[in-house]
Formats: C-alpha cells, sequence, structure tokens
C-alpha cells in the first residue's frame, strides 16, 4: 500500500509575499485593513502568506483584453 504524504503548501513571509507581488509590505498591510488583497494566516502576531493562494489572487486579478477585428488590423 503506498500512501500518499501531505505535503503543505510553504508559508511565505509578509516580506517574501510583497517580493512575489512586487508590492511593498505597507501595500499588503494597507489591504489587510481593508479586507482587500491575497488570503493570509495569522501565526499568533506574525502574517504569512500559502503561495498557492498568491497565485490565485494573481489569476483573479488579472485583466484579459478581448481584441477585436478591428484592433488587430484586419
Amino acid at each position: 500500500m503506498n500512501a500518499t504524504k501531505y505535503q503543505p503548501d510553504p508559508l511565505l513571509t509578509e516580506l517574501a509575499a510583497a517580493k512575489f507581488l512586487n508590492v511593498s509590505t505597507r501595500t499588503l498591510q494597507s489591504w489587510r485593513t481593508k479586507d482587500q488583497g491575497p488570503a493570509y494566516i495569522k501565526v499568533g502576531r506574525a502574517v504569512r502568506y500559502r503561495c498557492d493562494d498568491l497565485l490565485m489572487y494573481v489569476d483573479a486579478n488579472t485583466v484579459r483584453v478581448r481584441r477585436t477585428a478591428e484592433d488587430a488590423g484586419i
């Protein structure tokens, strides 16, 4: 029997998450006070971010531009 072990998503510090998103830590702090931004975890007083949550945040905020035939020069 081959048991699959749970592989937890590594938790990133606020600084690492800010670098990943290319924003300042102050921006992340501001988003948290306004209930905006990516999901986060509180570990005591420390704030941590899952990599998957950061990727989902980026995907959810990706703006897709629809090109018309006129835009494409057709």
